[in-house]
């Protein structure tokens, strides 16, 4: 910024974006003092390096903005967490499982933890019944990203969807 850039000659854009030419470096500063904003280099690989005059806390705000709005849309692939019991009823595991769905279509994983409370973990088998029946009844929706393993009092199995599997939408396109 302003006195601190190390190139001598620099493409210049002004605050709407137009293009102001190559010019030394005093000139740019020239430039951005007489229109009282900073001179600010956004591409210094380039060649010559390319800098922009602009308010730095506006330019600042901006970057700032884009960052928010590329980590917002970047939330597909998230991992997400589904907690069953080892005594969970039919009913119930089918909504967890509807549920399972809504998140794989939407590109996230999803992980099915089976909690363990008390003296059930005496009877870790039923936990690992329960994951193969929730598997059993997502068919080929799903692939096994992580198979299921004992963390603590948890039992945890991450899935994802299938690449090789059509949803019911995309087959009628």
């Amino acid at each position: 910024m302003n006195e601190h850039i190390q190139a001598e000659k620099l493409r210049v854009i002004d605050s709407k974006g137009e293009q102001l030419g190559i010019l030394t470096k005093a000139e740019a500063l020239g430039k951005a003092k007489e229109l009282g904003q900073d001179l600010i280099e956004i591409a210094p690989n380039a060649d010559p390096p390319v800098a922009r005059i602009t308010d730095f806390q506006k330019f600042r705000y901006e970057e700032n903005k884009k960052e928010r709005a590329s980590r917002k849309g970047n939330s597909a692939g998230e991992l997400k967490e589904l907690w069953l019991s080892p005594r969970i009823a039919e009913h119930d595991l089918q909504v967890r499982l509807n549920r399972t769905e809504e998140f794989l279509k939407t590109g996230h994983k999803v992980k099915l933890t089976v909690k363990f409370k008390g003296r059930e973990m005496a009877h870790q088998e039923i936990g690992y019944r329960v994951l193969q029946e929730a598997l059993t009844l997502l068919g080929d929706k799903v692939a096994v990203e992580k198979d299921a393993k004992m963390e603590g009092r948890k039992l945890s199995m991450i899935v994802a969807k299938n690449k090789g599997v059509k949803s019911n939408a995309e087959t009628e396109n």
